[in-house]
């Protein structure tokens, strides 16, 4: 079965249709969470909840970009998280900090050194640190885009905005994460800073 025709069976109530939809973006919609979060259970939790949502909310989808629709959920369940959070604020020590990056496989496994791959993980760490400090609608906009892939519209339709507000915060989150590169140039390898400066440009 199509995309379209999981839709309209898992519209009608079937489960085992709506499972293949929840397989088909589990991974994004975790991961678009995690970097949101920087949390994995948090990330977990708004996942899931972001999936009971959509289940119960799919009478009221009315077709377009499914994947846009998923993702606004996914993020709405974020915001509300990292509403909760604010009203119940953690210690300052607990507030600062962020869990390990997600792991990720190596370009070229057979010639990564042991060396090499430690440099690549400090580079995703410092990237989630400096994601995690952006405020809230400029990391949505930021994850989208830049770790997604997600097009101006796709965005705008998931975050509800025009996709003139979605250049403006992308432009802004990327200009803020890459002054926070900069100023801790020093922990990167000289390739890294070339790589994260071209990252950020454009």
């Amino acid at each position: 079965m199509d995309e379209k025709a999981l839709i309209a069976a898992a519209r009608q109530g079937d489960t085992t249709a709506f499972n293949h939809l929840v397989l088909q973006y589990q991974d994004m919609a975790y991961t678009v969470a995690y970097r949101i979060m920087s949390d994995p259970h948090a990330a977990a939790d708004a996942t899931q909840e972001a999936f009971i949502s959509a289940y119960q909310g799919l009478p009221r989808f009315r077709g377009g970009s499914f994947k846009a629709w998923l993702m606004r959920i996914v993020t709405n369940a974020c915001y509300d998280e990292l509403r909760r959070r604010k009203r119940h604020p953690q210690s300052s020590l607990d507030a600062l900090h962020v869990e390990e990056p997600m792991p990720a496989s190596p370009l070229n496994p057979s010639v990564e050194s042991p060396e090499e791959y430690a440099e690549r993980q400090e580079l995703s760490r410092l990237l989630q640190v400096g994601i995690a400090l952006l405020p809230d609608d400029q990391r949505v906009v930021l994850v989208l885009s830049d770790v997604q892939g997600f097009s101006y519209q796709e965005i705008a339709e998931a975050m509800g905005v025009p996709r003139g507000t979605v250049k403006s915060r992308l432009h802004r989150a990327r200009a803020r994460l890459r002054d926070y590169l900069q100023d801790r140039e020093e922990l990167l390898r000289a390739r890294y800073r070339l790589a994260s400066r071209a990252s950020m440009q454009g």
